[in-house]
């Protein structure tokens, strides 16, 4: 058993699970983001900038008398430096529809990991860290801030985009609830049930307590069409039927127009329905797409997590687990560098927005772009959140300090997961050891006191994928002859 765990953890780094997750930040992640925001459109008549690829160098130093050189990360341990890389990207200004020359811009600084594709020591070999004064048995998986090293802590979290059903209120409700997750922005969308029969839906920014009935009505389907959309099992059908006839409203005009005057008292017609319409294709499942050719998707998804609750409501389906491994995903480092990332990067737009409309009005030449963008704008943000811990969303504790007591503290600290549930609530379920956790996380390493079984460790020979994109599985099942429903 030794021999062939030594062979494992000599084939897979001990820090596994943070290089791969950062090397595809790095790779593919930075380009998504700058992909979904590909232009640039100040307020300047026929001029707008576009934004091409985005590549992070190998960390560098710049000296007192400007010289550059590559720097190793002993060096920035040694100095207090930031074990950082320069960022850039590729902006071309388009005057009057027309492309002008391109430019390389530098954009700011991005820490790099240890160990990763972006650091010098990832294709040395044992010999050359030895010279170049490095610990050849240092895993990596961390970062260097001002002279400290810093690493970023996988957070444990349900799963986004799947259907979570459970009962509440001592089992008088039943809830089907979905995190809804799309380039960044999450949403929660629940749809709840209650003794009567009677389904409620909430989400963000909408009015509360929608009646189910009168948001399919919302969502463009017709009177007398809904049980369609739903199996024939009797308990789903009575429900259904219940909800049609207690709905006020016949129409979509109609039900457009009460969400309106809920969510937006006294305004004019014409601003409640536009308010509506974002609400449905923003803020409602914006997973299934974000323009009104995705509301009937929207409507079946609702009926679906109608029928969930119906059916656990009724004891023929079990309720869904929270606490199953399956129903859970860990961010990883490159993750959390993702969504900082994604962070910062809007700020940098809107200021080179901004920049680009005050050269305009001074009358300067707009072909020379590098003279809009600050790098300070991305790198000051991504410096902050890094040095503190407090990251987006107001998460805190995610960049920590490592643990240097010893060399297995370094090793337990690389492979920890924390839970964003607070610490003084007792949480007794999620708290306890649960049977999906064989091969996942050790049952003994976690804290005393409050923070017991809510801060844990991986097990030694788990492994966390990186996982795939949604749109890739998708096209893959539209090759194999699976239809998308009318």
């Amino acid at each position: 058993m030794t021999d062939i765990l030594e062979l494992y953890l000599h084939e897979n780094k001990i820090v596994k699970q943070h290089l791969d997750s950062y090397n595809r930040f790095i790779e593919t992640g930075m380009q998504e983001i700058v992909d979904a925001s590909k232009t640039v459109e100040p307020n300047i008549p026929g001029y707008k900038l576009s934004f091409g690829k985005i590549w992070v160098d190998k960390p560098i130093v710049i000296e007192a008398d400007s010289a550059t050189r590559s720097i190793l990360p002993m060096e920035a341990r040694l100095r207090n430096l930031t074990y950082s890389g320069r960022l850039y990207l590729e902006v071309t200004p388009i005057i009057n529809d027309i492309e002008r020359k391109s430019c390389q811009a530098y954009v700011g600084d991005l820490p790099i990991m240890v160990r990763s594709k972006g650091c010098y020591t990832d294709s040395m070999s044992r010999g050359e860290l030895v010279k170049a004064g490095e610990d050849p048995n240092d895993p990596g998986g961390y970062f260097i801030v001002n002279g400290t090293e810093r690493v970023l802590v996988g957070i444990e979290d349900l799963a986004a985009n799947r259907i979570m059903v459970t009962r509440e209120k001592e089992g008088t409700v039943t809830t089907a609830k979905i995190f809804s997750t799309r380039a960044g922005f999450r949403s929660r969308c629940a749809l709840s049930r209650n003794m009567d029969g009677m389904f409620i839906v909430e989400f963000p920014a909408a009015p509360p307590k929608l009646s189910f009935a009168m948001l399919l009505r919302t969502l463009g389907v017709k009177k007398g069409t809904e049980t369609k959309l739903f199996s024939e099992e009797r308990h789903v059908i009575n429900d259904i039927l219940l909800n049609v006839e207690e709905c006020e409203f016949e129409t979509e005009e109609q039900a457009i127009d009460e969400i309106g005057k809920r969510a937006v008292p006294g305004q004019p017609k014409e601003f409640r329905d536009k308010r509506v319409e974002m609400l449905m294709d923003t803020y409602l499942l914006p997973h299934l797409g974000t323009d009104p050719s995705a509301r009937h998707l929207k409507a079946r998804f609702l009926c679906h997590m109608a029928e969930r609750a119906t059916l656990v409501s009724c004891r023929k389906y079990p309720a869904d687990d929270k606490d199953h491994y399956a129903n859970k995903r860990i961010k990883l480092s490159g993750m959390l560098m993702e969504e900082l990332f994604r962070y910062a990067f809007q700020f940098l737009t809107r200021d080179i927005t901004y920049q680009a409309e005050r050269a305009a009005a001074r009358g300067r030449r707009m072909q020379d772009v590098q003279t809009f963008i600050r790098p300070d704008t991305l790198s000051e943000r991504v410096r902050y959140a890094m040095a503190t811990g407090n990251w987006i969303a107001g998460q805190s504790g995610v960049c920590q300090l490592l643990d240097r007591t010893s060399y297995l503290a370094s090793l337990s600290h690389l492979r920890r997961i924390i839970s964003p549930l607070s610490r003084v609530h007792p949480h007794f379920e999620a708290r306890d050891l649960h049977g999906t956790h064989f091969g996942r996380l050790c049952p003994n390493e976690t804290p005393e006191g409050a923070s017991c079984s809510l801060v844990k460790n991986m097990a030694l020979t788990n492994e966390i994928a990186i996982g795939v994109k949604e749109k890739e599985v998708e096209s893959l099942v539209r090759k194999l002859g699976v239809a998308a429903l009318k």
